[in-house]
């Protein structure tokens, strides 16, 4: 080998041996540098998902001890709920009950019954409430029944006497006493004279239990009256209402309200009379001229508008079938009533007050018929309505008297009023209504059957208190003050 040519590969083989080298350097250098940055990032990464950790261990920490909480207010709540529910449970099987609504004036208890005064009304009372629980079957033991019948006691006590169902009108009284004091949760109510009275609350009162969940079953006893039809029609919008009324029927229930689908008990047999009253009262005529009322007027001398008194006419006449309410509208007026105040004799009375002559009455208002006219004079009545307060005249005192109230009322008793004033106290008091209307019986009277300040076909008093019924029929009214509005 030649010695010249060998050192020069060597120095070549160095130089590519440190070129080498110094790439393996710099490979190592870049490593370092790379490794570092990774390892910077890295711990950067580390700390950031360090304190996420901590924050999730925080959160599930949290939410363990939510969870644990809610699962106990779960807990408390399932336990509130059993016992809520047991509660709920409890009172809609507590105190189940059934409640009857009778109309009176319609559905009629047997006349067997009736006769027999207060035991006829405890058996009725008896006899209804075993045959409404022979109904309820294996339930019977924990329902209680509740019935209230309405009825016009005075009317229906007219028309039964004239049917003959009764012979004393103590009777149909003694036998309501009865009824209600058969069972506790009996009543026997007198509603008083009005054609929608009864109707009204036997309405309103089926509502009301209606929505009372305790409340099994309404049993309204109106199969005599078709009037009921469309206030059926109305509950029987819910079908779950319609399972919860039923017609107690007596007098065969009218078509109208089989047409509605309602459920239907009988209990002709046992409690009530299948038929209507009829008026066996025949009235015969009589064998001279008609009487009449004597000659008067009600209302103020010198008003120049008189108001003839009535005149009544018995007219020969069978017995024809007829409804309650027809029997109480054909029903012969009672004898005429004598109030203590006389009028005044026609021969005081000035020239310029003279007083026509009665014509006869086109208009009956009822049973009752006419209250007599009360002849007043113009100054005798303006002294009395001048009076106010503790001031006034007491009613009772001065026309029926004395007055039963004695120191203890409020109104005047030691004045001494004219016969005049006398006449005017019993004017204005003829003003109010009485709370019997035409069905009352009371033969002294003092307040008003119908209504007094009619003058030619027009009510001129601006707040009659009167119904519209105790107006003659087409009777306009001079204001719209009325209490009910026509």
């Amino acid at each position: 080998m030649a010695m010249g040519g060998g050192i020069m590969d060597f120095v070549e083989r160095y130089q590519t041996i440190r070129l080498q080298n110094d790439t393996s350097d710099q490979l190592i250098k870049d490593l370092i540098v790379y490794t570092e940055r990774t390892e910077t990032e890295l711990r950067t990464e580390n700390s950031h998902l360090l304190s996420q950790l901590r924050d999730a261990e925080l959160d599930n920490t949290h939410h363990t001890k939510s969870r644990r909480e809610l699962q106990q207010q779960l807990h408390q709540l399932e336990v509130l709920n059993n016992a809520i529910s047991q509660d709920n449970l409890h009172m809609k099987n507590n105190n189940p009950y059934v409640v009857v609504l009778i109309d009176g004036d319609g559905l009629l208890f047997k006349e067997g019954l009736i006769r027999q005064g207060i035991e006829g009304g405890k058996k009725a009372a008896y006899a209804l409430r075993t045959a409404i629980l022979n109904e309820c079957g294996q339930h019977a033991n924990n329902i209680e029944v509740i019935a209230t019948a309405y009825t016009n006691l005075s009317g229906l006590t007219k028309a039964m006497r004239r049917d003959g169902s009764i012979d004393n009108e103590s009777d149909l009284k003694d036998f309501s006493l009865g009824f209600t004091q058969g069972k506790a949760t009996f009543d026997f109510v007198d509603v008083g004279h009005g054609k929608e009275r009864a109707d009204n609350k036997i309405k309103e009162t089926t509502k009301w239990n209606l929505r009372n969940y305790n409340c099994k079953q309404v049993i309204l006893g109106i199969s005599h009256d078709a009037g009921y039809a469309p206030f059926l029609d109305e509950l029987f919008q819910d079908d779950a209402t319609r399972m919860r009324v039923t017609v107690l029927e007596g007098f065969p229930t009218t078509r109208e309200l089989v047409a509605t689908g309602v459920q239907i008990l009988n209990l002709n047999e046992t409690v009530f009379r299948s038929d209507k009253l009829v008026d066996r009262v025949a009235r015969n005529p009589t064998p001279s001229t008609p009487s009449t009322l004597s000659p008067g007027v009600i209302g103020v001398i010198g008003s120049g508008v008189p108001t003839p008194a009535t005149s009544t006419t018995s007219t020969p006449a069978t017995a024809p079938a007829t409804t309650y309410a027809r029997a109480i509208k054909n029903a012969s007026p009672p004898p005429q009533i004598t109030l203590p105040i006389q009028p005044r004799p026609a021969t005081l009375t000035r020239p310029s007050q003279q007083v026509a002559k009665p014509a006869a009455a086109t208009w009956t208002p009822g049973p009752r018929g006419l209250d007599p006219p009360i002849q007043v004079s113009q100054t005798a009545l303006d002294s009395i309505k001048k009076r106010k307060d503790s001031n006034k005249l007491c009613n009772n005192h001065y026309l029926r008297g004395p007055c039963a109230k004695g120191e203890g009322c409020c109104f005047e008793h030691k004045y001494k009023p004219t016969k005049d004033e006398i006449n005017a106290i019993a004017f204005l008091t003829r003003l109010n209504p009485c709370a019997n209307g035409q069905d009352c019986d009371v033969e002294d009277c003092i307040y008003g059957h119908h209504c007094p300040s009619v003058r030619d076909g027009v009510c001129t008093h601006p707040f009659c208190k009167f119904e519209k019924e105790d107006h003659p029929p087409g009777t306009k009214f001079k204001t719209r003050m009325h209490t009910n509005d026509y």
